[in-house]
């Protein structure tokens, strides 16, 4: 206990914090201490304390804390036990050479589940198996037989681990709908499984809802979702290599929008970007069947019935009787087309309909009213899928230099990358990884919203991006990292969105395995062409969609695909240049269309399209318990050979 007791003292110590004695006592008492600290330190921090408040924590402090997290002291006042990692892995080298260890329990307590953390992820959802974080101790098919007390492990030598910014959120609430346990142990999972694989304890009616939900929106599960808690299994660290890597790489830059600004913000300017937008869209839409013989609003005569045109949203209206009626216009003028709310397809269609879009437009003309008969989304075409024997990572909105950063949950998963840290299977995952895709909001910036610097621990962005490169500095070199801008980066807000300057990130462009990209941009990885995408245009869809939120921004990743367009909406939310070419286009259908910004972790699997948000690495902030935005932190998603991975680290 004498490890046990430093270690909460150092956490409070390391952060100008004193615990009184009756207070200390109170906390070592708790079934999980270390954890409990941590969540204390984080509400100490964001109230309005001085120094001096902070200078000894009273008991009372500590007991109201512990009455509004509802926690439950440790009466017999010995630690948890959690048990060994299964005895038949031990044995087994890890892949690619890496140090052979042997693996011991990380007895961290990060595993508990954070208190906003969405239940069992929407019914249009992917395949939601939900892994409780906590460890259990018993379990009928377990092979894990010892046990050992989850008192806090000697600190490693070399550990680049330090006292972290005490992010992460107390012991679990009962917002979770499924209380399902499962062991700690991640499962064994078959090596070629084309098969849909399933977690132990995967709640059957929720599978059927998602599967029911799926088909309604035309989406796909792909052949293999896995989703699973990283196992506290840890490696003896061994430093990251910092020779070049003489990996070869098939890396290419389709799209970067950097240094193609030419924008001077004049009438001009957004008149010719709304007609390159207009002509990109048409040429997607003359493809389709349906609309080979198109014609001008101006070129409509006198008499004539059937309409096939291809249009701009102008204006959207609901009729006292419920008829959408929707105002469109093209280069030539406009014309009002009613949408009857009888027809429930087009009707649902319609609704769907946002301003600034291009869409083809069929309608019956009975005098001087027209009728619509149906609406065409420029959409896409089925793509076939590609041979992949490699693994893709994806991370956006890590938002370092905010308080509400989880350092640790972020370090395990550095050390998971590096095959340092998870069980045997998840190792070779690790070791199959090529390449990490950062998709915006590396840091939390400065001045981002209201009170902002309540909320951060760094309070300069060089430094914020100083202690980027710092922790992504500690992955292994034969990764390649691609980052692209989000709306908390050092870029301009206006999208499209150059990459992260080198002026205030010199520390990250030093790092030989890093590439650094626009926001939107597109790569090619070794042949699957990715679009990266930060994503500010999911929250004018969410807000103005029917049915569409944050929490289904997969299904609102779909409906962008269909429109061919990453912010179709001008003017409202997401601050859109007006470029003299409109980069926001998407000119060429990707094999995996990666966004984030919203902080929850989606995906699906639409016409063999891959679709991911990476949710993040920060907990709930103040600003996102306005909207209601509960995130989903730590889950990283894994496209490893073509299927589909979720590993938690928390």
């Amino acid at each position: 206990m004498v490890i046990m007791t430093n270690k909460i003292l150092l956490k409070f110590a390391k952060k100008g914090i004193n615990l009184s004695p009756k207070a200390y006592e109170k906390i070592k008492k708790l079934d999980d201490p270390l954890d409990f600290s941590s969540s204390l330190i984080v509400k100490l921090k964001s109230e309005e304390f001085s120094k001096k408040d902070l200078l000894s924590v009273s008991e009372e402090i500590v007991n109201e804390f512990i009455n509004s997290e509802g926690l439950n002291e440790n009466k017999d006042n010995k630690p948890k036990e959690i048990p060994l990692t299964n005895s038949k892995t031990e044995d087994k080298k890890i892949p690619n050479n890496k140090p052979n260890k042997i693996p011991i329990t990380n007895s961290k307590t990060e595993d508990k589940k954070i208190p906003n953390e969405t239940p069992i992820q929407k019914e249009n959802s992917k395949i939601e198996e939900k892994i409780p974080n906590e460890p259990p101790i018993q379990k009928e098919n377990s092979k894990i037989e010892e046990k050992i007390p989850n008192e806090p492990p000697i600190q490693k030598e070399n550990s680049k681990i330090e006292e972290k910014i005490p992010n992460e959120t107390p012991i679990q609430k009962e917002n979770s709908k499924i209380e399902e346990k499962i062991p700690n142990e991640p499962p064994i999972q078959k090596e070629n499984s084309k098969i849909e694989e399933k977690i132990p304890n995967e709640p059957p009616i929720q599978k059927e809802n998602t599967d029911k939900k799926n088909k309604e929106e035309h989406a796909e599960k792909s052949e293999d979702i896995v989703e699973e808690k990283v196992a506290d299994i840890d490696i003896k660290h061994s430093k990251r290599n910092i020779n070049k890597t003489n990996v070869e790489y098939d890396f290419e830059i389709i799209q970067d929008t950097s240094k193609m600004s030419y924008t001077s913000g004049e009438l001009d300017n957004l008149v010719t970007y709304f007609k390159n937008r207009y002509e990109k869209i048409s040429k997607i839409l003359s493809k389709r069947p349906e609309l080979k013989s198109i014609q001008k609003i101006s070129e409509i005569e006198e008499g004539q019935t059937s309409l096939s045109l291809i249009l701009m949203v102008k204006d959207i209206r609901t009729t006292k009787n419920g008829h959408k009626l929707v105002e469109f216009e093209d280069e030539t003028g406009s014309i009002p087309i009613l949408f009857s709310n009888k027809d429930e397809e087009l009707f649902k269609t319609a609704e769907r309909l946002v301003k600034d879009e291009i869409v083809g437009v069929l309608a019956e003309k009975k005098g001087t009213l027209s009728i619509g008969t149906q609406i065409i989304n420029p959409g896409i075409q089925r793509r076939p899928a590609k041979d992949m024997d490699f693994g893709i990572v994806f991370l956006s909105d890590i938002h370092i230099g905010s308080l509400t950063f989880l350092e640790d949950a972020f370090l395990k998963f550095v050390d998971w990358i590096n095959c340092e840290y998870g069980s045997e299977k998840q190792v070779e995952v690790a070791n199959d990884i090529k390449y990490l895709i950062i998709g915006g909001d590396i840091v939390d910036g400065i001045g981002i919203y209201p009170n902002q610097d309540k909320e951060l621990a760094i309070k300069d962005i060089t430094e914020q991006y100083d202690e980027a490169a710092r922790l992504l500095g500690n992955i292994r070199s034969d990764i390649k990292i691609i980052i692209a801008p989000g709306n908390h980066d050092a870029s301009r807000v206006a999208e499209p969105q150059p990459a992260v300057p080198e002026k205030y990130a010199k520390s990250l462009y030093e790092l030989d395995n890093v590439e650094f990209i626009s926001n939107p941009g597109v790569v090619s990885l070794d042949g699957i062409n990715v679009l990266i995408y930060h994503g500010r245009g999911l929250d004018d869809m969410a807000f103005n969609i029917k049915d569409f939120s944050h929490e289904k921004n997969d299904l609102i990743m779909e409906e962008l695909l269909k429109k061919r367009h990453l912010a179709p909406i001008y003017g409202e939310r997401t601050p859109l240049a007006s470029e003299l070419e409109d980069y926001l286009v998407i000119d060429n259908v990707p094999d995996v269309f990666h966004t984030g910004h919203v902080h929850i972790n989606t995906y699906r699997k639409f016409n063999g399209v891959h679709l991911i948000n990476s949710g993040t690495f920060q907990t709930q902030t103040e600003f996102q318990k306005i909207y209601n935005i509960i995130p989903t932190p730590a889950e990283v998603p894994i496209l490893h050979k073509g299927n589909y991975k979720l590993f938690k680290f928390i």
